[in-house]
C-alpha cells in the first residue's frame, strides 16, 4: 500500500447533505405507516435473521471498508447501525479490487442450537472466495476471522433444521458440459459440519437446474434461502438478474435435499411487468429474505431501484421491505407485484422512530456532520483499506494523511464516501488545504467507480492556486472548468443534483457560492452507464498524485 504524506494534507469539516425527493414531500406519512425502502442508497442484498425480539440486517459492500454494515431493531421499522461484521484488515482483504468486487451478497443467520451468529458471503478478492464468520453477539462485535470454504459460485446461505443439522445452498455454475445457454445457473446444497465450520465434502447436490422452467431459459438463478414451516422446505430464490428482469422465486419440497417444486404462482415478487411510465416507478426488485416477527407475523426484506426522471439508476440497489401473507401455503409478499408504494403499513404496535434518536433516517432528511466527533460515523465508509489509516479526527475537523495515488487506481485513496440517498440532493464541505504542486488535489467527489466520476478539488499549477472540476468517464479524465483562487484559506465545496442534472459550486471563506462548469449529467454516476452494482457515492478526497492535467 502506497504511504501517506503526514504533512499538508487537507482539513474537512462541517460536511452538510440534505434529501429533497419529492416523492416524500407529496406522500407525507400516516401514523400506521412508514417509508420504504427502508435503507436508502447503495445498501443492496439484504439478509435479515431474528433472535427473540433482536433483528439483524445486513447488505453487500463490495470494496468498501469496513464492509458488511450491520444493522439492529426491534420492531423492523427503527434501525439502528450497530457497525459493520467486516472491520478489521484480516477479515476484508480488498487492498487492489475494483469497487464491485469484494463481498458479494452476505446472509446472516442464528443457530438457536449453539447460539452463534453466522455470516456467510463471498469474497471476490484475494483468492478467498466463500467464506463465514460468526460471533456469539452482533451488538458487541468481534466477528471471527474469515473461515474459507471449499466450493466455488456464489451466494451462499446457511440454514438450521430443527434436528441441529446445517446446510449450505448457494448459486453455481452447471456442471462440466450441461451449460445449455448463457446465464444458466444452478442451486446447490451441502451438509455443514457445524464442529469443523466446513461442507462435508461429497454431499453436494443441484437442487434446482436452470431457475422455475429451465425450458424458458431463465437466467441467474441465485441468492437462495431455505425456510422450513408446518414440516415442510421452502426454498427461495432470486431470478432474472439482478437488473430489470429481476424477480423471486419460490419452491417446496418435503426433503431439505430436495427435490423442489416451484410455486404454481411464480414469480411472487417483481416489477419487471409493469409500465415503465407509470408515476414514482420502482424496478429491479428481488433478491429477497424473510423473517418472521415474534408475534408470528411475517416481513420479506429485498432489493429495488428507484430511477431518476431520466430512467436512470444513481442511488444503486436499496433495501425494501413488505408484508408477506404466508397465512396459505406460500408467501405473498402483499403487494409485491403491483407497482411499489413509498409506504407501507405499520406492523402492529409499533412506532415510527425512524428520524429521531441515532435511528437511520428516512424519507427527506438532512445528515451534518461536524467531522469533530472521536469515532467516525458509521456511515462514512473508505475504499480498500480502514479510515483510519489515513483520517485522524481533531477538535477542528477530519485531518487527511494524502496517499500517492489517484482515485483512478485499484488502491486504497484517503477518501471518505457517504451514499448518495436520494434523486434531488445537496451536499456541502468545508476544507482547509494549500497545495503546493499539480500532484497535490484535495476536495469534493461524486464517484460510482475508479473509472466513472467527478471531482471538485484544488490543485496548483506555476505557484497558482486553482480549483477544478473534472470528468472520469470510463477512465479519461478530462477538465470541463477551473477558476484561479487566492492562497490559503477556507474553501466550500458543494454538489447538488435534481435527478439527472448536478451542478457543482464553490466559495472562499464567507463568499456566496459560485456554479462551476455549469449543469453537468449524472449518467456516468448511473449504474446504467457505468455498469457494476454500487450507487454512486459522495467523498471527500485527497492525493499527492493527482493525474488531472490543467
Amino acid at each position: 500500500m502506497a504511504s501517506a504524506v503526514d504533512s499538508d494534507g487537507p482539513l474537512f469539516s462541517h460536511f452538510n447533505y440534505v434529501g429533497n425527493d419529492t416523492v416524500y414531500n407529496a406522500n407525507p406519512l400516516s401514523q400506521d405507516a412508514f417509508y420504504s425502502p427502508i435503507l436508502q442508497g447503495c445498501y443492496p442484498d439484504p439478509s435479515i435473521t431474528r433472535k427473540g425480539e433482536d433483528y439483524y440486517l445486513v447488505n453487500s459492500s463490495f470494496a468498501m471498508f469496513p464492509g458488511v454494515p450491520i444493522f439492529h431493531s426491534n420492531d423492523l421499522v427503527n434501525w439502528t447501525q450497530i457497525g459493520h461484521v467486516l472491520d478489521r484488515e484480516s477479515q476484508l482483504q480488498v487492498a487492489t479490487a475494483g469497487i464491485s468486487e469484494g463481498i458479494y451478497a452476505p446472509d446472516i443467520s442464528y443457530n438457536k442450537h449453539n447460539d452463534t451468529f453466522y455470516m456467510i458471503t463471498t469474497q471476490i478478492a484475494s483468492g478467498i472466495g466463500n467464506m463465514v464468520v460468526k460471533t456469539n453477539d452482533p451488538k458487541r462485535g468481534n466477528w471471527s476471522d474469515p473461515i474459507k470454504l471449499n466450493f466455488g459460485g456464489i451466494d451462499p446461505s446457511l440454514f438450521f433444521d430443527e434436528d441441529g443439522k446445517a446446510y449450505v445452498v448457494h448459486n453455481d455454475a452447471p456442471d462440466d458440459g450441461e451449460e445449455q445457454y448463457k446465464g444458466h445457473r444452478v442451486i446447490k446444497i451441502w451438509e455443514y459440519d457445524l464442529a469443523k465450520d466446513q461442507v462435508v465434502a461429497g454431499s453436494d447436490k443441484i437442487v434446482v437446474n436452470g431457475g422455475v422452467d429451465i425450458r424458458k431459459q431463465p437466467i441467474w438463478i441465485e441468492a437462495p434461502h431455505i425456510y422450513k414451516k408446518n414440516g415442510k422446505y421452502y426454498l427461495m430464490c432470486a431470478e432474472g438478474g439482478t437488473g430489470a428482469n429481476h424477480s423471486e422465486v419460490i419452491f417446496i419440497s418435503d426433503q431439505v435435499s430436495g427435490p423442489y417444486s416451484p410455486a404454481p404462482n411464480n414469480p411472487i415478487l417483481s416489477q419487471r411487468h409493469l409500465d415503465k411510465g407509470r408515476p414514482n416507478p420502482v424496478e429491479w426488485a428481488g433478491h429477497a429474505d424473510l423473517v418472521q416477527q415474534h408475534n408470528g407475523e411475517w416481513y420479506g426484506v429485498f432489493l429495488a431501484v428507484r430511477p431518476n426522471t431520466a430512467q436512470r439508476v444513481n442511488t444503486g440497489r436499496e433495501t425494501f421491505i413488505l408484508p408477506v401473507d404466508w397465512s396459505g401455503k406460500w408467501p405473498t409478499f402483499e403487494g409485491g407485484m403491483d407497482p411499489l408504494k413509498p409506504a407501507i403499513r405499520m406492523p402492529n404496535g409499533v412506532k415510527n422512530k425512524q428520524n429521531t434518536e441515532s435511528f437511520f433516517p428516512n424519507g427527506n432528511f438532512t445528515f451534518f456532520d461536524r467531522l469533530t466527533a472521536g469515532k467516525l460515523d458509521d456511515r462514512w465508509v473508505a475504499l480498500r483499506g480502514p479510515r483510519e489509516n489515513f483520517v485522524q479526527i481533531t477538535e477542528n475537523g477530519a485531518k487527511f494523511k494524502s496517499y500517492s495515488v489517484d482515485i483512478t487506481e485499484k488502491k486504497p485513496i484517503s477518501a471518505l464516501f457517504y451514499r448518495q440517498q436520494h434523486r434531488t440532493f445537496s451536499a456541502e464541505v468545508e476544507m482547509r488545504f494549500v497545495p503546493r504542486a499539480s500532484q497535490d488535489l484535495a476536495g469534493l467527489t461524486c464517484m460510482q467507480s475508479e473509472r466513472f466520476h467527478y471531482m471538485l478539488g484544488l490543485t496548483a499549477a506555476d505557484d497558482k492556486t486553482y480549483i477544478v472540476l473534472t470528468r472520469t468517464d470510463n477512465g479519461d479524465t478530462k477538465v470541463i472548468a477551473k477558476d484561479q483562487l487566492e492562497k490559503g484559506g477556507l474553501v466550500k465545496l458543494r454538489v447538488s443534483a435534481d435527478g439527472d442534472d448536478y451542478q457543482f459550486a464553490y466559495a472562499q471563506g464567507d463568499d456566496a457560492y459560485q456554479n462551476i462548469g455549469g449543469t453537468v449529467s449524472g449518467d456516468i454516476l448511473s449504474t446504467d452507464v457505468a455498469g457494476g452494482f454500487t450507487g454512486a457515492l459522495v467523498g471527500i478526497y485527497s492525493t499527492v498524485a493527482n493525474k488531472a492535467e490543467l
